[in-house]
Parts: structure tokens; sequence; C-alpha cells
């Protein structure tokens, strides 16, 4: 026999839940595809947007700590060729460690010093020049075909000069500037040093360290794309080096034959500037043009234009394959807005180091999401923002 009094009616909020979901279908079944689509990336675009800025923010609260730790991890990827080929020669891990952090040293101190020098030598003249030059500018502007007044001009140049300020202001005191005083820069240079001393000495155990706060389960894949990271940065700066050595040579002794003044700073500027991919060759390449237009005249500005060219052509299409076996493979649009929004967030700072954390941390994302600590594949070229593309050799006849 069955009734309705044997059904079971289950409770009261059994079946407001049934209802709601019966709600909820309905709803879900008149929204678009495409919406519904859209709704589930935005909320976790959301949720990665503010993680993102969070960890923007604790960087910035921390700034006197981080720009030291990048900068010494970046020049440890530079002496780590240097400082592995003396341990593979039986050197002691501290006397590689000494030769390495002096060597560095000595090298950009000879290179500040010789650069100094030679502004001091020849500031007067180029000054006086450059004065010279810019009332010689000033007088066409009023004689040429523009017929501007003198007012006008200096309206114009006062324009100018506010809006290279407002820029230079920016630049220098991004966020993550190091600091504006003299305690702040010596706090941060001998933080440097320090880690750099430490991730020579042991780096291997200071990672294994780190790897260690994650969950067993994990370990693994942290591992794997924290290797995969760290190769990058090493062959990023080993390269940009290359790039930065070749450029800064070819220039300054283009400057220096032609006879455009100030021909060493404009190397070490090039060399400094060559370690920002694309916008530093520019932006110092163009720096050394107008100083030849301003001091030599346009000829010796249009022998230099081609020497700067020629320079950054002979570099990426001939010496770099050739010395280092690979060709070297910047997507153009990633390295300019990258450069561009860390110059914008942290000024020079950011600007410098935007393209090494935008390489490690696609390369880390790519490892992952391609989960390669488990097939042991390495992460492939068209998914990365910077990679060096092995060049095939010919086999000699």
């Amino acid at each position: 026999m069955s009734t309705s009094d044997d059904k079971p009616t289950g409770s009261f909020f059994d079946a407001i839940r049934d209802r709601r979901r019966i709600v909820s279908v309905q709803a879900t079944r008149g929204i678009p595809p495409g919406l519904h689509l859209a709704a589930a990336y935005a909320w976790r675009f959301l949720v990665i947007a503010a993680a993102v800025g969070v960890g923007i923010w604790l960087v910035i609260q921390l700034k006197l700590l981080v720009i030291p730790l990048l900068i010494a991890i970046l020049l440890t990827a530079l002496v780590w060729p240097a400082f592995t080929g003396m341990l593979r020669l039986r050197f002691p891990r501290w006397l590689a460690i000494a030769i390495a952090v002096l060597g560095t040293a000595a090298i950009v101190t000879g290179l500040l010093w010789l650069a100094i020098w030679q502004i001091t030598q020849q500031w007067s003249s180029v000054q006086s020049r450059t004065i010279e030059a810019i009332q010689q500018f000033r007088q066409y502007l009023i004689d040429g075909p523009l017929h501007l007044t003198a007012d006008q001009i200096d309206d114009l140049l006062a324009q100018a000069w506010t809006f290279i300020q407002q820029q230079a202001e920016l630049l220098w005191s991004g966020a993550l500037a190091i600091g504006t005083t003299v305690g702040h820069v010596a706090t941060g240079a001998l933080l440097t040093v320090f880690i750099l001393l430490t991730l020579l000495a042991d780096g291997a155990g200071i990672w294994r360290w780190t790897t260690r706060l994650f969950p067993r389960a994990a370990r693994p894949a942290v591992d794997g794309a924290g290797r995969a990271g760290w190769l990058t940065v090493a062959n990023y700066a080993r390269t940009q080096l290359l790039v930065a050595t070749i450029d800064a040579v070819g220039i300054g002794l283009g400057a220096f034959l032609l006879g455009v003044p100030l021909a060493i700073p404009i190397a070490v500027l090039v060399f400094l500037g060559s370690f920002i991919p694309i916008v530093g060759a520019v932006v110092t390449g163009a720096l050394a043009v107008f100083l030849a237009l301003v001091y030599n005249g346009p000829l010796i500005a249009l022998w230099m234009l081609v020497v700067v060219l020629g320079v950054q052509q002979l570099e990426g299409h001939v010496l770099q394959p050739l010395l280092m076996g690979s060709a070297v493979k910047v997507h153009p649009l990633a390295v300019v807005l990258v450069v561009a929004g860390g110059a914008l967030i942290a000024g020079i700072p950011g600007a410098l180091f935007a393209v090494p954390l935008a390489a490690f941390v696609n390369v880390v994302a790519v490892y992952l999401g391609d989960r390669a600590w488990e097939t042991g594949a390495k992460p492939e070229a068209p998914d990365l923002i910077w990679s060096t593309v092995p060049r095939p050799r010919r086999i000699g006849k």
C-alpha cells in the first residue's frame, strides 16, 4: 500500500535549497555563454590583480631590502660564469669569491674614474660650445622660416625645461628608489655586497632552505621552476654583458675617432644603458648623436648616427651568434612595454630590473603550466618573452 503519507517529505530547509537550485539553474540558462565565461575569468583576474597589487605594495614598503637583493642577484648572475669557471679549475671557493667580487669592483671603479676624469678635463669646453650652439639655434628660429619671437622661444624653452625636470624627477624618485640620503646609499651598498657574498658562498644551501618553506608535495615544482628561472636570468645577464661591452667599445671608439667630446663617458653610459634591452641602446645612442650635433655639427652627427646603427647591427646579427653560438631572441613589444611599466612604477630601478624579472616570471609560469618537473621538458621558446635560441651550426665539409 502506498499513500501520500508514506512519501518522504524532507525538511523545510531542503525545500528551500531545492528551490534555490532550480532558480539558479534557470538564471544560468538565461545568461549568454560568452557573458558567463567572461564573468568566470573576470573574478579570477580581479583576485590575481589584487594579489599583484599587494605584492607591489610590500615591495615598496621593503624597498631598502628589495633593491639591494635584486642588484645582488643580478651581479651574481653576471659573475657566475667566471666564478664557476674558477671552481672547475680547482680554485678554493673563498679565493674564487674574492677574485670575482674584487675584480668586479675594480672594473666598475676604473670605468667611473675614467669617466669622471674626462668630464673634468673637457667640461668647460663642452659647456661653452653647448651655449654657443644653443644661441645659434635660437637665432635660426628667429631669422629662419618660422620667424619666432624671442618671447615665444623663451616660453617654449621654459616648457621644455619643466617637462624634462618632471620626467627626471619621475625617474629618479620612483616608487622603488633606493633613497636620497648618503646613509641610504651606503646601507644599500653594504647590503648588496653582503648578499652577493652569501649567494656566492652558499647559494645552493639558501635555495634548498627556501624550497623547504613550501609543502612537501609542491617542492619538486618549486625547485624546478626556480632553477629554470635562474638559468634564464644567468643567460640574460651573460648576453647583456656581451651586448653592453660590444656597444660601449664600438660607440666609444667611434666617438673618439670622430672627435666627439666625452668619448669615455659616452662609452660608460652606453655600457650601463645596454642592460635595459632595446630602450637603453636607443636612448644612449641618441645622446651620443645629440652631443656630436651640438659640438661637431650636422656632418659629424650623421656619421655618429651611422656608427651607432652599424655597431648595433654588427653586435646583433654577427658578433652575438659568432661568440655565443646562439641568437638572442627578445620580443620588442614585450620589452618596450615591460621597461615602460617598470620605469613608471619604480623609476630607474624598475626599468633596469623589469626585463629579467618579467623573463623569470614568464619562465616559471610556463614551467608550472607545462608541469615540466614531471616530464623533464624545458619551456619552449615561442612561449617565452626572453630566450636564447641555439643557432644551427654548419658541419664542416
